[in-house]
């Protein structure tokens, strides 16, 4: 697989409609040829204290930001024809789903492919198959920034290049 996006979200609290920014990284022919990054106003709109630990978003952050659709106006045709790629895509895709259902939209049914899956069958001597170490595994150190999610989907594309070529 040489074209791909690879995509991360994070969530403000526990409903996965909760999307509070987006990580997009764009593969032609096997190289990054793009990227795209945005905060989102989440739905529902309250932050739990885990998930501003784990990823450092907050409230004040994503105050002015966008909701999902318009931010998915602009995700949307850079991704086009394209198969997504996430580390444990069930998180994901469910976030997805679930953010379309609560907008109403039409959901169009994208092609998702699992470096989380695909690691724990091809990359068996690891510790564990997390992002941070199936990343540094395939070169790239998310050491620093893991659950930001342009990083996360930057590593999840290296990971995937390494994997599905």
């Amino acid at each position: 697989m040489k074209d791909f996006a690879a995509i991360d979200f994070e969530t403000a609290n526990g409903e996965r409609s909760s999307i509070c920014s987006v990580g997009l990284v764009i593969v032609r022919e096997g190289d990054i040829s793009g990227t795209y990054y945005s905060l989102i106003k989440p739905e529902p709109d309250y932050y739990h204290y885990r998930n501003i630990m784990v990823h450092g978003i907050r409230p004040e952050d994503t105050e002015n930001a966008s909701v999902f659709p318009f931010v998915w106006e602009e995700v949307e045709p850079l991704i086009e024809g394209l198969p997504l790629v996430a580390h444990n895509k069930a998180f994901d895709e469910g976030c997805l789903k679930a953010v379309f259902r609560t907008y109403r939209m039409d959901y169009p049914d994208y092609l998702f492919h699992c470096t989380l899956q695909a690691a724990r069958k091809q990359l068996k001597q690891l510790p564990n198959h997390k992002l941070p170490t199936v990343a540094a595994h395939c070169g790239y150190d998310l050491s620093r920034r893991h659950h930001h999610a342009l990083a996360d989907a930057e590593a999840c594309a290296r990971i995937a290049l390494k994997l599905f070529m």
